[in-house]
């Protein structure tokens, strides 16, 4: 029986690896680069970033946003980003296509240039990390069901290391004796942290990521501060992961104010008398939140301006550390400062992946963890090669060489096993039930052709 166990995870194991190999060097090479996007866009658009304009008018950030509107033709801003230090203000603007453009403004307002959002280093890796630049609901599942059959990847190989004594020295080793204890000591190495790494980027993933902010948005006394007032209708991909669907308030104040509004250096909008941008920047200064920040605008009448400081933004230069995210509700028309939630305000399982999600990215505490990030995940592509060879160097020609079929009964360690894993990775769980289905199938095919033979 205990033979049959080992041989059971090791064929488990071997199809698993065999089936989301492509996908797992695929998902790791792109994170690694992910790792280092802030450090590569520094250099890479270093003139967008640090650059100035040949004008030197100093202008209003309005004025500045109208002459961004005016030069792209279509395109409104939707979200403006205050970053400290010597960037550049950053325009997010929007076309009705969807189109996005990031448009740079230097300390006088002047536009300093101009990208498409979907060619920009940071966005290639993300898309291709989370989505394979292709997209849609079965690729972002597919993605998801790699990292968790990852994780019993990992778990199984402990186990056939410790059963298999794979790391006990043997004389005259051969050359699939090496490989295979290689790919058993780093697996073994880097389970724990490889295991972290994951799980900590599962709250972006298309099925457990949903069911993890569900149950925080559910359960505000562990997860998410809820704010019972009309939600806006802004793009929040840039506001913390804690707060993006949080209900925000609603400017209260849709019409007082028209009377009040100026239509001089403010700025304001006469055809809405929204507050300016600038007027607005006054008022989160005089709400003492210091740069770096994101400004999302409001898109309807009743819609609040969102300004966020988030860990995990996805923008060169705009992370801060998690215990200082907050996520603020001005109103539109006077500026108000509504409400806020931050960091103290979450619950236990919203900051766990307020510090795990940075973690993951490898931002959490600077370039030690951009390292630590980049050592497993380099060790986790040998382990994964070293595994290849190891197939390779017993694999006889013209034969596929799976691990033999196990004719004993299962044994409960390794259902218990799986049934863990199912209840935590739900989309796991449900793959096990077609994996169990196909296996059957073949059990069944195989007993028939020898009942066939045997007549």
């Amino acid at each position: 029986m205990k033979k049959g166990n080992y041989n059971r995870f090791w064929r488990w194991h071997f199809y698993a690896a065999l089936f989301i190999t492509p996908l797992l060097l695929t998902l790791t090479l792109s994170g690694i680069g992910y790792l280092f996007y802030t450090n590569v866009e520094n250099q890479l658009y270093d003139d967008f970033f640090f650059g100035t304009s040949e004008k030197t008018e100093e202008l209003t950030i309005d004025q500045g946003i109208s002459n961004a509107e005016n030069l792209h033709k279509g395109f409104s801003v939707s979200k403006v980003i205050v970053l400290d230090g010597s960037y550049n203000t950053r325009l997010t603007m929007s076309d009705e296509n969807g189109e996005q453009k990031y448009v740079f403004l230097d300390d006088n307002y002047q536009i300093v240039g101009s990208q498409n959002a979907e060619k920009t280093f940071s966005n290639i890796m993300r898309n291709i990390h989370s989505s394979l630049l292709v997209g849609g609901a079965f690729v972002n599942y597919l993605v998801e069901l790699a990292a968790c059959w990852a994780i019993f990847l990992l778990l199984s190989g402990v186990y056939m290391t410790i059963k298999g004594k794979a790391l006990k020295k043997k004389q005259n080793p051969t050359n699939r004796q090496i490989n295979k204890k290689w790919h058993a000591l780093l697996g073994s190495v880097i389970v724990i942290p490889m295991i972290v790494i994951i799980f900590t980027g599962l709250p972006w993933s298309a099925f457990m990521g949903n069911f993890i902010y569900s149950a925080a948005q559910e359960n505000p006394s562990i997860g998410i501060p809820t704010l019972k007032q009309q939600p806006p209708t802004s793009d929040l991909s840039e506001v913390p992961w804690a707060t993006r669907k949080n209900e925000a308030p609603s400017s209260n104040d849709a019409h007082a104010h028209h009377s009040n509004m100026s239509d001089g250096s403010g700025m304001t909008d006469e055809s809405n008398m929204k507050v300016s941008v600038q007027q607005l920047m006054q008022k989160v200064e005089e709400a003492h939140i210091s740069k770096p920040y994101s400004i999302v605008y409001p898109m309807s009448e009743d819609g609040v301006f969102t300004v966020s400081k988030g860990s995990n933004t996805g923008v060169t230069g705009l992370d801060v550390h998690p215990n200082d995210e907050m996520t603020t509700y001005f109103d539109q028309y006077s500026g108000k400062l509504i409400s806020e939630v931050n960091y103290d305000d979450y619950g236990i399982l919203a900051k766990w992946f307020t510090w795990g999600i940075p973690l993951h990215e490898g931002h959490l505490f600077g370039w030690p963890n951009k390292l630590i990030n980049l050592v497993v995940c380099l060790a986790f592509v040998f382990v994964i090669i070293w595994g290849f060879k190891t197939w390779l160097s017993r694999k006889k020609a013209g034969q596929f060489s799976a691990p033999p079929r196990v004719a004993s009964g299962v044994p409960i360690g390794f259902i218990a096993l799986l049934i863990v894993l199912g209840i935590i990775m739900p989309l796991f769980g449900i793959s096990l039930i077609f994996v169990v289905c196909i296996e059957g199938i073949m059990y069944l095919i195989k007993k028939q052709k020898t009942t066939s033979s045997t007549n």
